[in-house]
């Protein structure tokens, strides 16, 4: 068998909403756009969404619009992609990166209390694997360090403490104690990547818990003209008799979505609870073969939260980084691709450029050594599925 890490999963149905709106004449941000803003919002409970054209667009818009700027710092955990950390980076504050717990891929939330001084502004959790945080945890936190926080502008002085803003990328549909992801955070980000559970090709969403005193729709605008060159009128509303003038309100940025992967993105909406439902059963079999002997794996399902089920992370237990190798190309050769994630961001030359050391972070080295990722995805037949379970308790067992 050739079974590949994690092909997007399209059918006629998402063809057809592409092929609308090619047909339509209207191919950038319009009404598929605003549909699926909408179907978003439903979905994770808030009153508004803004899709954006990937997660990382919507994490550094979402920090703009805090007002958050040089000589501010921003915390997020050292295990995690790129995306989490850049943002920060882009919009000239400081970036704090945190350790793991010992025995979870989640930040150590000591660790991260100790951090929050009176420059923090915001925390990045990151859901990992499309498992939320401990929300409970980290609201506590920074209820308790609100004496430190200084507000600079109106939104972060209706929150009045440090903001949470999630990275969920990977968490599009996960609940947290029977609330979705989106409802949690203050503002969460979530990725629609081709390769996510949920997928336009490239996209993502931001969304928002309503704020005392402000307004959704103000939020909502900050979002279109931080999106779109801060150009006052979008290019549909410039489609209408008469309305061709508009005013530059600051010289901002371009990521919007079209109406073209939006349309992906409305039929995928139509199929996504099977889609996650699928995910579940998969893992559910993975666990059931995996931990009678001795792979650790990542937790989805509890009584305090449901999994996106985005990541099938395991982690064999004392092997070196040459023997985590040698498992990865065994599984290839027997023609299942593997992944690893993540390398923390302290061993990436970028972080290692602005003064971080992977020997400051030692249990996310510990947690990434034996760490390896295995196929989950919605193209998987209950063959293939076996096919991996049976190849990975092979080759698995010549090392534990």
């Amino acid at each position: 068998m050739k079974i590949p890490f994690s092909p997007p999963d399209i059918t006629e149905k998402e063809i057809e909403q592409v092929s609308e709106a090619l047909r339509s004449g209207w191919i950038t941000t319009g009404p598929k756009t605003k549909e699926l803003e909408r179907e978003v919002a439903d979905l994770c409970g808030v009153n508004r969404a803004v899709c954006l054209n990937s997660q990382t667009a919507c994490a550094e818009m979402t920090l703009r619009l805090l007002g958050i700027k040089e000589g501010d710092e921003v915390i997020t955990c050292a295990y995690t992609y790129t995306a989490s950390a850049s943002v920060v980076c882009h919009v000239g504050a400081k970036l704090i990166l945190i350790d793991t717990q010992r025995d979870s891929l989640e930040m150590d939330y000591k660790q991260l209390e100790n951090a929050i001084t009176e420059k923090t502004k915001v925390i990045i959790p990151v859901d990992l694997g499309g498992v939320p945080c401990d929300y409970d945890r980290i609201f506590s936190i920074v209820e308790r360090k609100k004496d430190l926080f200084h507000p600079a502008n109106k939104i972060q002085e209706s929150i009045g403490r440090v903001i949470i803003m999630a990275d969920a990328a990977h968490a599009f549909g996960a609940t947290w104690k029977e609330k979705p992801v989106g409802s949690i955070a203050d503002f969460s980000n979530f990725s629609f990547h081709a390769v996510k559970n949920f997928t336009t090709a490239e996209g993502g969403a931001a969304v928002w818990k309503d704020i005392d005193g402000i307004d959704n729709e103000e939020i909502y605008h900050q979002y279109q003209l931080l999106s779109l060159h801060g150009q006052s009128k979008d290019a549909l509303a410039k489609t209408q008799l008469g309305a061709w003038e508009y005013d530059i309100i600051g010289p901002w940025f371009k990521c919007n979505m079209t109406d073209v992967v939006a349309g992906i993105g409305l039929a995928q909406m139509k199929r996504y609870k099977g889609l996650l439902e699928r995910r579940k059963e998969i893992i559910g079999k993975y666990d059931a073969a995996f931990k009678p002997i001795g792979i650790e794996v990542l937790n989805h399902y509890t009584e305090n939260h449901q999994s996106s089920g985005h990541l099938y992370i395991t982690r064999v237990p004392g092997i070196t980084l040459e023997q985590r190798h040698e498992i990865i190309v065994k599984m290839a050769e027997a023609g299942v691709a593997c992944n690893v994630h993540y390398k923390p961001l302290p061993m990436m030359t970028a972080y290692k450029n602005m003064g971080f050391d992977i020997k400051d972070y030692p249990n996310a080295y510990k947690r990434f050594e034996n760490e390896i990722t295995l196929p989950l995805h919605t193209k998987l037949t209950d063959e293939e599925v076996d096919y991996v379970i049976k190849q990975f308790s092979r080759i698995v067992k010549e090392y534990i």
